[in-house]
Formats: C-alpha cells, structure tokens, sequence
C-alpha cells in the first residue's frame, strides 16, 4: 500500500518549518529564563479571556456588573498566577477567598481560571501527597460553601448548576485533570533534569578520560626520549673526555672513541627519528622502524665496554621468544642499569643475568660502584619509566644498594601477568 502523500491544497514548506521551530525554541528559552514574564503573560491572557467570556457568552451566563467592575475584579483575579512561583501559598488563599466571594455575586470566573492554574503549580512542584492533602479540601469546601448557599436560597440557581452531584463529579474531573497534568509536568522536569545530570557526568567523565590518555601518552614520550636519549649521550659524554685525555699520548685510542662516538651520535639520530614517526598519526604515513629487543643487548653491552665499562653477560636456561613488549622491557632495564654505573658508579664492573624460567623471565643488573652514600640519586625519569614498563606485564621491580656495595636492579616478569607489583629492597 503506498504511503500517503500530503493532502490536496497543502505545500509542505521545510524551511518555514525550521523557523517556526527555530522561533519556538527561542521563546521557550527566554521565557524559562524570565518565569516572573512568563507567569504575568499567562495571567494576562486568562484574565483577558475571562472578560471576553463573559461579554459574548450567553444572556443565562451573564452577569449584572458593569464592564468595568468585570475588568478590575478580573485583573485583581489573575494576579496569584503572576506571583505563583514565588508566593504561592499566599495566592492559593486569596483565589479561595476570592472563589468565595463569588458565589455570593457571580463575577467574571477568572478566580476559577487561578484556581486551576495554582492547582496544577502545586502538583508540579510540591510532593503528590503535600498537593492532595491542599488540593482536595480546597475544592471539595468551595463545592460545598456553593450547595449550601444554594440550598438555603442564599444565592439564586445558576444556568450551569442542575444538581449537586453534577458539580460534584465536573468539578472533580476537572481537579484530577488538573493535578494529572502537574505531576505529568514534574515527571518531564525529572527526566529532564536526570538527562542533563547524565550527560554532564559522561561529559565530565569523557574529559576525565581524555585527560588520562593525554597525560599516559606524556610519560610514554618522557619514558622513550628518556631511553633513547640518556644512555647515548651518557656513553658519548665518557668517550668524548676519554679521547679528549687520550688525543696526544694514545692517538689510536682517541680516534677509536671518536668513531664510537660518531656512530652512537647516528644510533640517537635514528631513535629520534623512529620515536618522532611513532609520534605521528596515521595520515602523516609514520615508518615505523624495529624496537630494540633482547637481541640488541649484546650490543649494548660492547657499546659500554667502549666506553670503558666492564661488562659480563651471563645467560641461564634456554632461551625462548617473548612478547615483543617485554623483550623491549628487558633492554630498556639493562639500559638503564648500565647507564646509571657508567654515569654515577665511578670506576666500577658490571654484570648482567637473564634467566629464562618455566613461569618467569628474570634480569639481574648490578654494580661494584662507589655505595649508596656517595652516590646520586638516581631514582629519576628512568628508573620511574622502568618501573611503569615491569608494572605492565604484572612483574616485580626491586633496586636498591647492595650490602658491600654497588647497586642492583631486578626484575621478574611472568609470562601469565598476574598483578602488578612493584617493591623497593
């Protein structure tokens, strides 16, 4: 069956739509923002109704007062709807006594128009059971004062009024409209008010998180630059004073040290280099190069042997393959172990263990260097970074002084990555 298409004679006008949505929006927002406005708008209108009402409706519904008597009393009747947000209570007792007054002498019914709309304030905005226990005695006594007055001749039957049940059961139907509307009312502010407390928190949230990423990204850059930077400028700033010293006694020596410091000058350019790709997004077309690993380790312990490190590498069991991350964890831990000795251990060895267990890969790295009392320390951006590196595949880091001297730095990473553990000897 085909969709129905617009009715004949109607053009559908999407721009003029969006206006008039556009508009509305606009006027709403101002008139949240200017409740007082809104509410003197509101009152006005229903007042102004009421005068109208009562000038061409029916002989039978007229009153006898004069036009101007009709104005004034609707004017003064619609002023609890202007204040109602602020006293609403106040204007809840003059609209009854107002109410009152006009079974004695029928008026305009703008005090009914008040009645209803302070009705509905109190349902939107007080508890159900507080507008109850307000509402329905408010009512049911104004219904009652009329059929007694009535009954007794006091007033003379209206055209509306046929029987007392009849006023019963409109007037409750109009009080339950009423109250139905008001608290469907507070139940949209609600929502509205629980939506907006949500959308602020996942915002916040959002934030929060994006925070953290920005600051975790931070200490991974810190930590590589740290890596790449520290141990070549620290073997370059020791081969460069040993060739300074050796230049004139040992010319060979010196220009060994200078071909080091040349190709370790190149090695740093190329880490640079391969951190700054990686620093890329993938529009920029990164080429991303080798991570050093467990392979690279030997290597960098011939590069401070140069330097005029002494160091012993021992490996035990036999050797298997890791994740990529952790053999870069194990380097960057002997990396900067034996950076620290050559820069802070003054005439020292070094020995390096990697053991390759069932359940666990371990690196040993220690020193005989000047002890704990006269060393820096140097619990600095490296050693943070090495912690946070061990921290993420679940091992354990413990460094510290050795008994009769030096410094040892430890670690175990489990190939399970059970909880993170980081200790200090």
């Amino acid at each position: 069956m085909p969709a129905p298409g617009p009715l004949p004679g109607v053009r559908r006008h999407p721009a003029a739509l969006a206006r008039a949505a556009r508009a509305h929006a606009v006027i709403g927002k101002w008139l949240r923002a200017h409740p007082l406005a809104a509410d003197s708008a509101l009152a006005a209108s229903l007042g102004l109704f009421a005068v109208l009402g009562g000038l061409v409706s029916p002989p039978e519904f007229r009153t006898d007062n004069p036009v101007w008597l009709t104005v004034i009393w609707s004017a003064v009747a619609v002023v609890p709807i202007a204040v109602r947000r602020r006293w609403l209570v106040p204007g809840l007792v003059a609209t009854v006594a107002m109410c009152l007054v006009s079974q004695l002498h029928l008026m305009s019914g703008a005090e009914s128009y008040s009645l209803m709309v302070l009705t509905y304030t109190m349902a939107a905005y007080w508890s159900l059971r507080r507008a109850l226990l307000v509402a329905v005695p408010v009512w049911a006594g104004i219904m009652v004062f009329y059929v007694v007055l009535h009954h007794y001749g006091v007033v003379e039957q209206q055209a509306w009024f046929s029987s007392p049940e009849l006023l019963f059961f409109s007037n409750s139907a109009v009080l339950t409209f009423t109250l139905l509307i008001g608290r469907l009312n507070k139940t949209r502010r609600l929502v509205e008010s629980d939506l907006r407390e949500r959308t602020r928190i996942a915002e916040t949230t959002r934030q929060a998180l994006a925070d953290q990423a920005v600051a975790d990204e931070r200490r991974r850059i810190a930590r590589e630059l740290h890596d790449v930077v520290a141990h070549h400028v620290s073997v370059m700033g020791i081969l460069a004073t040993g060739a300074r010293r050796s230049m004139a006694t040992n010319p060979a020596a010196a220009d060994a040290a200078l071909s080091t410091i040349e190709e370790t000058g190149r090695t740093t350019l190329r880490e640079l280099r391969r951190l700054l790709n990686i620093m890329r997004t993938d529009d920029d077309g990164a080429d991303l190069a080798p991570q050093p690993s467990l392979a690279g380790v030997e290597s960098l312990i011939e590069q401070l042997r140069e330097a005029g490190l002494p160091v012993r590498l021992e490996v035990l069991g036999e050797p298997y393959d890791l994740d990529p991350g952790v053999a870069l964890t194990i380097y960057r831990i002997v990396q900067e172990a034996l950076t620290n000795t050559l820069k802070h251990a003054g005439p020292a060895t070094a020995e390096v263990r990697l053991t390759f267990g069932d359940e666990a890969v371990e690196v040993e790295a220690t020193d005989d260097g000047r002890g704990p009392s006269v060393r820096p320390n140097v619990a600095g951006h490296g050693l943070v970074g090495v912690r946070e590196r061990v921290a993420l595949y679940g091992g354990q880091l413990r460094l510290g002084p050795r008994p009769g001297g030096g410094f040892r730095i430890a670690a175990s990473i489990p190939m399970d990555r059970p909880g993170s553990v980081t200790e200090r000897e």
